[in-house]
């Protein structure tokens, strides 16, 4: 749904007085694309990765297993960051759109809560019969 003109003009006054404010902020905002985005959160997310390989083996070499869980704990919440991002990256996270018809087990799947969808099936259970 476009903006109205008013909506159009508040939208670039804000924009204006924002770039104006902190003008290395808002450029770094204006990136158009977000997958820029989500490559620099990967690039952070090996880089935990590999922090957390070294405390491990740290922990390791000098007999300290709290040191050397850390370090596991820190690879494991880096790789499930950098694979949120990856996934984001590439269109795999996100969610169908509002207005595209909802196909198949997957749409089922989405709506509502675990008693609503026993609900649901139990009541096409008896209809099919």
């Amino acid at each position: 749904m476009p903006l109205s003109e008013h909506e159009q003009r508040l939208l670039d006054q804000i924009e204006q007085a924002l770039y104006a404010e902190d003008p290395k902020w808002a450029n770094t905002v204006r990136i158009s694309d977000p997958r820029s985005h989500y490559k620099r959160r990967l690039v952070k997310a090996s880089i935990g990765f590999a922090l957390g390989v070294v405390l491990m083996m740290v922990g390791v070499v000098i007999s300290m297993i709290p040191l050397g869980v850390g370090g596991f704990v820190v690879m494991l919440a880096a790789c499930l960051w950098g694979l949120s991002s990856w996934k984001r990256m590439n269109g795999f996270g996100d969610a169908p759109a509002s207005g595209s018809p909802a196909r198949g087990r997957a749409a089922r799947r989405t709506k509502g809560t675990f008693m609503e969808r026993m609900e649901e099936r139990w009541r096409r259970r008896h209809d099919e019969r």
